[in-house]
């Protein structure tokens, strides 16, 4: 249908169809199984399946959408599209259209859905290195499922698709298993696909050191792609269950959305915005690996916690975070719950910090979102200088890499996870991403070893179809 202008949302929201068939079901032990058992059957064209302090959130349907790029939102409802212009502020433009969702419904109504790390030029870069692709996307389900060991609450807008997941949900058993008739790298296959590109990210990270010595930025968070061979496509859902079950991962995800697809181990969240006004964001910087050998686990842990260069990395991304989150929290509330404890996240262990406070109450859940996104821990310090230094010796724009995959709710509430550790894909290209962070000390054959560790998170547990 032809697109509506202007200040959509109201008119938007009243043709979202209501949340009103419900139900209480019982359900197998294992809820990242089940998630995935319902990812693979294909209930809409659209899915997301987000992992939330031990609840799996299950979200499917393609009806109701928002999309947004550097210059307009459309947003998609009943068979209808209507348009509104950013003025280089989308995620206001978000915000007005979930404001607008809450004041026509009794209970709290969820977002699923992504920003790529390129909505970080609108926020703190130049605006015109925004590209013209999609910066944001999101999906209002049809059904929304919240799976526990045992227990599955159902939320659905018609008895159709109730009775659709419910049959699901009563018949656990996948008739192709995701542990079965797959085949995985092997080890030699394993660290050849990890170890390459090493010559071109030496002088990215040769570079990037120089530009720290010459003082125009602190640190540097350089990344390097891995693409997958072509006609050798991993199962995104077996991958994601055999790569959750060998990480350790602060959020995770697997989503086919807005032309994405992911399946990720979050080591960090960018922001968690409880309905109250609580906030907090979660830095970490600074890496050893993590391996079977339980004394060198050890060893490495107490190098990483006295290693000058780890600590310097890590004091000043949690120094920035804080400084961000004394912008918008209410003062006197910002506070460092955590400081450099070591989190095990796969196939690593990093220094981690938590930083906390209170939202100011003239702003919401979005503005938090606007101040520390991107992560401190993906672009560097200054956020401004490292994502002019990114654009410089990195060899293209990260897309969902760094960016975020978010749940926000009408009723405040917003948990956005910071996309590292992931599987991409996009059209026919599938991919992985790793970085590291850059400081004056530095060397190139450390930084590149530090992505080789963070790659084995994600690399031994693709699953393959046999050909």
């Amino acid at each position: 249908m032809t697109a509506r202008q202007s200040e959509p949302w109201a008119e938007w929201a009243r043709a979202v169809p209501a949340l009103t068939c419900t139900a209480l079901l019982h359900t197998p032990d294992d809820p990242a199984r089940t998630a995935v058992h319902l990812a693979r059957a294909g209930l809409g064209e659209q899915y997301a399946v987000y992992e939330h302090t031990g609840v799996w959130y299950f979200a499917a349907g393609s009806a109701v959408t928002l999309t947004a790029d550097a210059t307009e939102v459309v947003a998609r409802a009943d068979g209808h599209t209507w348009t509104a212009a950013t003025e280089g502020r989308p995620l206001d433009r978000i915000a007005e259209a979930l404001t607008a969702l809450g004041n026509g419904t009794d209970g709290t109504r969820y977002l699923y859905g992504w920003a790529t790390f390129e909505l970080a030029h609108l926020l703190h870069g130049d605006p015109t290195t925004a590209g013209t692709q999609p910066l944001l996307s999101f999906l209002v389900p049809c059904v929304e499922v919240a799976l526990s060991p045992g227990k599955a609450e159902l939320r659905a807008v018609d008895e159709a698709w109730a009775a659709k997941v419910t049959a699901l949900l009563q018949n656990p058993d996948d008739p192709a298993p995701v542990d079965a008739t797959m085949t995985t790298p092997a080890a030699t296959e394993t660290e050849h696909l990890i170890a390459s590109d090493a010559s071109a990210y030496h002088h990215a990270v040769a570079r990037s050191v120089a530009d720290i010595h010459a003082g125009l930025l602190e640190k540097a968070v350089l990344s390097r792609i891995v693409v997958l061979p072509e006609g050798n496509e991993p199962d995104f859902a077996a991958s994601y269950l055999a790569g959750r079950r060998a990480n350790t991962p602060a959020r995770s995800f697997l989503l086919n959305l807005g032309g994405q697809r992911a399946a990720g181990f979050s080591p960090e969240t960018i922001v968690e915005v409880e309905a109250n006004g609580r906030i907090r964001t979660q830095p970490l910087a600074g890496t050893r690996s993590l391996g079977p050998d339980l004394d060198e686990n050890d060893r490495l842990r107490e190098e990483l916690r006295t290693d000058p260069k780890e600590v310097h990395e890590h004091a000043i991304s949690v120094r920035l975070a804080a400084e961000e989150m004394e912008t918008i929290c209410q003062p006197g509330s910002v506070v460092i719950e955590e400081f450099m404890t070591v989190k095990a996240r796969g196939s690593v262990q990093h220094l981690a910090s938590r930083v906390a406070g209170q939202l100011r109450k003239d702003l919401g859940p979005w503005s938090a979102f606007a101040a520390l996104f991107p992560a401190v821990t993906v672009t560097g310090v200054p956020k401004s200088a490292a994502l002019a230094a990114l654009n410089r010796h990195e060899p293209e724009p990260r897309g969902l890499y760094g960016g975020a995959v978010l749940r926000a709710g009408t009723d405040g509430s917003l948990d956005a996870a910071l996309v590292l550790r992931t599987l991409f894909a996009h059209g026919n290209r599938t991919w992985l991403r790793a970085g590291a962070g850059i400081m004056g000390q530095s060397t190139p054959e450390r930084e590149y070893e530090e992505t080789c560790e963070k790659l084995r998170s994600v690399v031994p547990h693709l699953r393959f179809h046999h050909t």
